[in-house]
């Protein structure tokens, strides 16, 4: 028996299955749903309960967290008939860990108020490794008194979570946060192809960029990658192609320029458009890569 509040996990992807398994951890019972039966077994292993439809996960939960990969994906679980907000009970708390506009947020946060819900936006920045550590970083948007409530729950997700401003401000600032990662690791990637290709040793020179005021937690996390050329997904690049859109669009609508941006969004569609897209965004290099004349 505990006194924590029953949760509801929905998606239980690369993020979603070591999050969900944080908060089991934690003390937490979770019944999670997901379209991927591997998946609903892998949440039994770790000691929560599968559920056969949103309906059923949702019905006896105090919070629902949702955690998929894109808009049309939140509004597919949260609206309809077989949806969250026509089977969650009056007083759950909403969160959507996923990654979407801004505006979808604002807009799932007022038909959950009509339905008598509360909601928060709740992006995440850290990948499959802060995942797996419980080490993410959480962007928050939504009233004071939701997040006060959540707060619990997001210390056994993450390590830095804070309340950005009213609904949507959370995507707002993971959008920023995906610009800064997509910039960051476009920048290492030339980075490494000008050390290799003038005959530096990569291992030693990656060392020392990370110990001075170009290191960063993007170099800390891909050096690897770079180094091995591993680019199993972590963070595919079919998602950070999602989230430049996400960003491009909402810099126009605000009238902010993104020039070293709207270039970056463009080698990862590049880079999708290659095939690329199912490769962790770490085969930035790749690009970079085809672009100096390598195979890659």
């Amino acid at each position: 028996m505990t006194d924590l509040p029953k949760i509801a996990w929905i998606g239980l992807g690369i993020m979603g299955s070591p999050m969900s398994e944080n908060l089991i951890k934690a003390g937490y019972a979770v019944t999670g749903h997901t379209l991927e039966p591997a998946k609903l077994d892998r949440l039994a292993a770790a000691g929560g309960t599968p559920a056969s439809s949103i309906a059923d996960a949702v019905k006896d939960a105090d919070v629902v967290i949702t955690m998929v990969p894109a808009s049309p994906q939140v509004e597919a679980v949260a609206y309809g008939p077989d949806g969250i907000l026509a089977h969650a009970r009056p007083g759950t708390l909403l969160i959507d860990m996923s990654s979407i506009t801004p505006q979808t947020s604002v807009d799932l946060a007022k038909a959950g108020a009509e339905k008598g819900l509360r909601v928060l936006d709740a992006p995440v920045s850290g990948g499959e490794a802060g995942a797996v550590e419980a080490v993410l970083s959480i962007m928050v948007g939504g009233e004071r008194a939701d997040f006060d409530a959540a707060k619990p729950l997001f210390d056994a997700l993450g390590k830095t979570v804070v309340l950005c401003g009213p609904h949507g401000a959370g995507q707002t600032v993971k959008a920023a946060n995906q610009l800064i990662v997509a910039v960051n690791i476009e920048a290492c990637a030339e980075a490494v192809v000008f050390l290799e290709k003038s005959g530096v040793d990569l291992t030693a020179a990656l060392d020392v960029l990370n110990g001075g005021l170009a290191g960063s937690t993007v170099l800390t996390r891909k050096k690897d990658n770079f180094l091995n050329r591993d680019f199993a997904p972590g963070f595919r690049i079919d998602l950070h192609h999602k989230d430049m859109g996400i960003v491009t669009d909402a810099a126009r609508n605000v009238g902010a320029a993104l020039p070293v941006g709207a270039v970056v969004a463009q080698l990862v569609a590049s880079l999708r458009a290659q095939g690329d897209g199912g490769l962790d965004h770490s085969a930035l290099l790749r690009s970079v890569e085809r672009l100096s004349g390598e195979q890659a």
